[in-house]
């Protein structure tokens, strides 16, 4: 029997956002690859509202979570039908603060929920969009982000091209970005050991894997 909508978006929110919970030695390497595209959105005044993600995610994972979906064109997805897909997404990012980190002139800086939100499918694979605000607009000399899965399950890697823009920034403000290293298969073994000793440690390894955007503006 094919499984009806609600089955898939129940199986999409517990593989992609529950499993993370799984016990650290599974978690020695990622499950769910995700390649990102980021766009920080400022306002007339200066400041920066939020970032607009786009996250494709691999052909595996895409195949799966679309398992079993409406559609009225074989192979193909509308965003409409994908609608209740990208609502559970989103939704479940709450609870993993949106795998994004941010400081502003060093200090940390929180998120609202996500807004202006959708999935599209091409070639296979999905890409989730979604504008992550602010909870206040920011002004800051120095902004720094950081996205990243703290358990390593999800491998976020910044797309070899135009990963990260700028939308409406003042003048002289000055972007860099840095991709992750790849995880080592001696780095996968030792972290995988030491998290059977103490699970505490894969709650937040994937953090030496984090995608890094900068900004410095006068």
């Amino acid at each position: 029997m094919i499984p009806d909508t609600m089955t898939a978006l129940k199986r999409i929110a517990l593989v992609v956002f529950a499993s993370l919970a799984l016990t650290a030695p599974v978690l020695a390497h990622p499950h769910v690859w995700v390649t990102i595209k980021s766009e920080l959105v400022y306002a007339p005044d200066g400041t920066v509202t939020g970032v607009h993600h786009a996250w494709t995610f691999d052909d595996m994972f895409s195949t799966f979570a679309t398992q079993g979906l409406a559609q009225k064109t074989k192979g193909q997805f509308t965003r409409e039908e994908l609608a209740p897909l990208a609502e559970v997404n989103v939704s479940s990012l709450k609870e993993y603060d949106y795998f994004t980190y941010a400081t502003a002139d060093g200090k940390k800086t929180a998120f609202v929920d996500p807004k202006d939100y959708w999935l599209d499918f091409a070639n296979s694979t999905l890409t989730l969009h979604f504008m992550l605000p602010f909870v206040a607009p920011v002004k800051a000399q120095a902004l720094n982000l950081e996205i990243y899965d703290t358990t390593y399950f999800i491998d976020f890697t910044l797309a070899e091209k135009e990963p990260v823009s700028l939308k409406g920034a003042p003048a002289g403000c000055k972007l860099s970005f840095a991709r992750p290293q790849e995880m080592s298969f001696a780095q996968g073994k030792k972290l995988s050991e030491e998290a059977f000793n103490d699970p505490a440690i894969a709650n937040n390894w994937g953090s030496n894997f984090a995608n890094k955007i900068s900004v410095k503006c006068p």
